[in-house]
């Protein structure tokens, strides 16, 4: 079955269509079993009536047109999707009011349910490839009305859908996160904390209450018991809470300073702008970011490549596996807004020792328009057959080592000469390019993995732009995850910096414009 004909069936939900009349007084249904794993015996023409589509055709056409669900598979199928919260979709109709529908009708109504369900689960409920003008990362590939004629054959329906999600433990803590985030959401009152000056420990500050019952309510703080001990020497406790009320405590410090840890913020236990506007998305918001987040992880292969590298363009950070196993994570600088790392996969195939760099026409004419030949000898650059390049050096923007990767876009990861920006939280800076932290050291790693240190140390003294291949290509996922699992296994959350959540937000039935976004007002001319 091609995609393009199961696409249309999975991007909307039509409204179940009532048989009119005439065709109420000429079906005939008869009930084939007493038992409930027997579908009941439908007129043929009555189902050609009601299956509408090429896909809901061709599903039947394959059961020579014979009811597909007995009560007990439809019974299977109500309950996944009463279910289906633990996947972020509870927001989502895939089975309009069946109530009053004929035989015929409601078989079909079923099945459509199930394949649109299947598709949520099996590729996501978004298409990545409609919502991004470049995405390249390989997606599950499934045959869903076959997997669902099997499904009703064997009795297995419930077994089959729980098959179609990722059973990863990554996906397994989004499911638990966004069930208990739902949760706190809906018994949550919550007014906004208003901005003001740095508040440190030990300091009285009127937000300070509206701090902590933010941090109780996302579950970084324990609620303290209404009633507290008398004082020792008799005084009046009420009054010695209400002053202490505003106090910033080194318990909710501790509480901050685990949020922050979350959020990607500087860990520093001080309440400042970032601090706050992560208060302020409070569980809606963090569940809205995990629903995204599980279509995200619906969009991906079930069999990555063992051996790969991927980058989380949303949390900045570049995570090395070998053999199915991560064994290396590290920083990087990714693409600023508006100049966007696009979502792809494509492998390195060789590490550039000492590289020039040809300046895109792009920041030719933007950044270096109108240069001095004054700045063109500071930086190394000069013109090249119409181009501008920047011979070899420590201060070239691509550092001391490229990482080529085969992608047509000319995106590839790379060292810098700028590596103070590291240190930053917010590290979308770049023009797109992934500028990787300790660069040199990652090469060594993989020069080291791939048996080819020797022509890699070689080509790095030789100080010349030299070219060290591959013995086998390593694939690269570019992805963009503002929520995912950390290295300590807890879940954490980082800005929708590229507005790219929006979308697939509103298609789970969420708001739009929801989630803070850090900027920052660095710019350079690097890739």
């Amino acid at each position: 079955m091609k995609h393009s004909s199961l696409g249309i069936l999975l991007t909307a939900v039509a409204a179940v269509a009532s048989c009119n009349s005439k065709a109420e007084s000429t079906q005939k249904v008869q009930v084939a079993s007493t038992t409930d794993s027997s579908p009941p015996t439908i007129d043929a023409s009555a189902l050609r009536d009601a299956a509408k589509g090429d896909v809901l055709n061709q599903f039947y056409q394959s059961r020579n047109w014979q009811a597909a669900w007995s009560p007990a598979a439809e019974q299977a199928l109500r309950q996944e999707l009463a279910d289906r919260a633990r996947h972020g979709l509870d927001r989502v109709t895939f089975l309009p009011n069946t109530e009053g529908a004929t035989p015929a009708a409601l078989d079909v109504a079923l099945t459509k349910a199930a394949l649109y369900y299947a598709g949520a689960l099996a590729r996501g409920l978004t298409d990545p490839t409609k919502l991004h003008k470049i995405y390249t990362i390989p997606r599950p590939d499934i045959d869903l009305p076959k997997g669902l004629q099997k499904a009703l054959e064997t009795g297995k329906v419930g077994e089959w859908f729980d098959s179609l999600a990722p059973q990863t433990d990554e996906y397994r803590a989004l499911s638990k996160a966004y069930l208990d985030q739902s949760k706190a959401a809906k018994r949550e009152t919550r007014t906004e904390i208003g901005h003001g000056d740095l508040i440190h420990v030990g300091e009285h500050d009127p937000r300070v209450p509206l701090i902590a019952k933010a941090l109780e309510s996302s579950g970084y703080l324990e609620k303290q018991p209404d009633t507290a001990p008398a004082p020792a020497d008799g005084g009046d406790s009420s009054a010695q809470d209400t002053q202490n009320a505003d106090l910033y405590t080194p318990r909710i410090e501790t509480a901050v300073k685990q949020l922050q840890t979350d959020f990607g913020i500087a860990d520093d236990g001080i309440v400042g702008p970032d601090t706050l506007s992560a208060l302020n998305a409070g569980p809606a918001e963090h569940a809205r970011s995990l629903a995204v987040a599980l279509d995200r992880r619906r969009w991906l292969s079930r069999t990555p490549p063992a051996t790969r590298i991927d980058v989380n363009t949303a949390a900045a950070e570049l995570q090395y596996f070998r053999d199915g196993q991560p064994v290396n994570r590290r920083k990087v600088i990714v693409g600023q807004p508006g100049k966007e790392t696009p979502q792809l996969q494509a492998p390195i195939f060789r590490l550039v020792a000492n590289p020039t760099w040809t300046v895109p026409r792009s920041i030719q004419r933007t950044e270096m328009a109108g240069k001095s030949q004054a700045y063109f000898r500071r930086n190394n650059l000069e013109w090249r057959n119409g181009w501008i390049v920047q011979k070899s050096g420590e201060g070239n923007a691509l550092g001391l080592v490229k990482f080529d990767m085969k992608d047509g876009q000319a995106i590839y990861l790379h060292d810098t000469s700028a590596r103070s920006l590291f240190d930053r939280n917010v590290r979308q800076l770049s023009h797109g390019c992934v500028r990787v932290h300790d660069a040199l050291g990652f090469a060594d790693m993989i020069a080291s993995d791939e048996g080819v240190v020797d022509k890699w140390q070689k080509a790095r003294t030789s100080g010349e732009n030299s070219y060290v291949p591959l013995p086998k290509e390593i694939p690269v996922r570019l992805l963009y995850h503002p929520a995912f699992v950390g290295a300590a296994g807890q879940v954490q959350y980082r800005p929708d910096n590229y507005g790219w959540n929006d979308p697939i937000a509103k298609a789970l039935g969420f708001g739009g414009g929801g989630g803070q976004k850090y900027r920052t007002s660095f710019n350079d001319i690097g890739p």
